[in-house]
């Protein structure tokens, strides 16, 4: 199917000629119904198709019979009506009906319920009814689409294309606003469907790294062939307080794992050797095989799947794009996970298990920021970065996990000058101060955040403190907004990466 950019829910508009209303207009068949109905009785009917002629419109009718069967009949009135709408019509004759329309939660509507298709939802349809109509400059077409999944299956939606879409035609689109959808090529359902079945796939197999460095203990205790690549791993951990300094910060991200592969697609391969995930997959490469086996075995196997099976990729269009898979994208930070049934492993079973668990969570978080990256309707081009760095709290090793979030508008949305929207999240939990969650957001130059600390102590520590945070911000040059700190966690309901903002600066 050719690609449609964009549709929007087609309000009503008075036309030239009276549209049918709830009373009954009168229906001329052009062609006698030979029995399909006797006088006297009725069947549902919808609207597919409208043409206008000198002094009468023509109306192709669909009509469903009480024992199921349907039939399309062609039939000219006085009146017009909308295309798609349900009417009930009653023969009087082989060659007259009398139509009265359906009550109005069977008419085709023009707002979409977002409270049962939130913003982001991914609709299937088929495409009931079509009608061409001019405009200075443009043709467009009013087009009536059936739901086949959600909710609200059933439902009709009436919308206006610039495209036209024949009666029959299936479609899939996301839901944008209570009055749009933007309509998504095939190629696009496919790719978005692989990316929403890896990361499905990851998800489920990621485990922490902090799981794994324990497991390592003590290189020296590890056999010969694992101990240079155990080691090399362990010092690419850094000291917590080595973070506080930008450009040591700026190289452990840099070196976290997520940009490994455009690394080496940039020809960056001097990078490797400090790379987290080449390191990891070194440490599994050193790891006695294990044929036909073991979670490396597994992951190798779950790629695969997710590269096969056409037949299962068609079926499973109905499920691409609904608000589990963006909630799975949406979710920050990553839980802490460790392997189960541990005990009953030896140790070289469990170190491959927990390596491979923790490359499944890097690909984890890199797939994340794919499916979070995307355009909104309006332009604005949103570009995501969902990173984990490993980092030592004196003996421990504990995550440090970050998201960028970078917002552009379009050229032709822009006013006076470019604005560009930051958002960062970090997630961390450290003694004595327990989980904590940091959202930022930097945007003309003023920068606001909100802090979430799990324990009343810790935030009630911070909140003495935010005086003091907020000098050393603007004695590093920031205007600063609002800062405040919070008991509890940030609330995690659905919600679109679009439009959220943490601190609203307006309210």
């Amino acid at each position: 199917m050719t690609e449609i950019k964009s549709t929007q829910a087609m309000p009503a508009s008075g036309p030239a000629r009276p549209l049918a209303s709830s009373a009954e207009m009168a229906l001329k068949l052009l062609q006698p119904m030979q029995g399909l109905l006797v006088a006297g009785e009725s069947a549902d009917a919808e609207v597919i198709s409208i043409k206008e002629a000198l002094q009468t419109f023509q109306l192709t009718l669909r009509l469903t019979l009480n024992n199921g069967r349907q039939a399309v009949v062609e039939t000219s009135s006085p009146k017009t009506a909308q295309p798609g709408a349900a009417m009930l019509v009653t023969a009087l004759s082989d060659t007259r009906l009398i139509a009265a329309l359906q009550p109005g939660n069977r008419q085709p509507q023009n707002i979409i319920d977002l409270g049962q298709l939130p913003i982001g939802t991914v609709v299937q349809g088929k495409v009931t009814a079509s009608q061409q109509t001019q405009q200075p400059g443009k043709s467009l077409f009013n087009v009536v689409i059936t739901l086949l999944n959600s909710p609200l299956a059933g439902q009709k939606l009436n919308v206006e294309s610039t495209m036209p879409l024949a009666p029959g035609s299936l479609i899939t689109a996301r839901v944008q606003s209570d009055q749009s959808l933007s309509f998504m090529p095939l190629s696009g359902r496919l790719d978005q469907l692989v990316l929403g079945q890896q990361l499905t796939a990851q998800h489920s197999r990621q485990g922490s790294f902090e799981a794994l460095f324990g497991a390592l203990g003590s290189p020296s205790a590890l056999p010969e062939q694992l101990r240079g690549a155990a080691e090399r791993l362990l010092g690419l951990v850094p000291d917590m307080q080595q973070l506080s300094d930008s450009k040591t910060l700026s190289q452990a991200l840099a070196r976290s794992g997520v940009f490994l592969e455009s690394g080496l697609l940039s020809s960056q391969a001097g990078s490797l050797p400090t790379d987290m995930k080449a390191a990891l997959l070194r440490l599994i490469a050193q790891l006695p095989g294990q044929p036909g086996g073991g979670a490396l075995a597994a992951a190798q196997a779950g790629a695969a799947l997710g590269q096969a099976l056409p037949a299962f990729a068609r079926n499973a269009l109905g499920a691409l794009g609904q608000p589990n898979v963006r909630h799975l994208a949406q979710s920050f930070p990553l839980p802490s996970r460790s392997a189960p049934n541990a005990e009953d492993e030896t140790d070289l079973e469990l170190i491959l298990k927990l390596a491979a668990a923790a490359v499944s969570r890097l690909q984890t978080h890199q797939l994340s920021s794919l499916a979070q990256t995307q355009t909104s309707p309006d332009g604005t081009q949103v570009t995501t970065w969902q990173i984990e760095v490993p980092m030592r709290d004196h003996r421990d090793i504990v995550p440090l996990q970050v998201k960028f979030q970078r917002e552009d508008e379009q050229p032709q949305n822009r006013k006076d000058k470019q604005e560009t929207l930051w958002k960062v999240e970090l997630a961390f939990d450290v003694a004595p101060l327990g989980p904590l969650q940091v959202q930022a957001q930097l945007a003309q130059g003023s920068l606001s955040s909100q802090i979430w600390a799990e324990r009343s102590g810790t935030a009630e520590l911070i909140a003495a403190e935010l005086d003091h945070l907020r000098q050393r911000l603007v004695t590093a040059g920031l205007n600063v907004g609002e800062l405040a700190c919070r008991q509890g966690t940030p609330p995690q309901g659905p919600r679109t990466s679009l439009d959220q903002r943490f601190v609203d600066e307006t309210a």
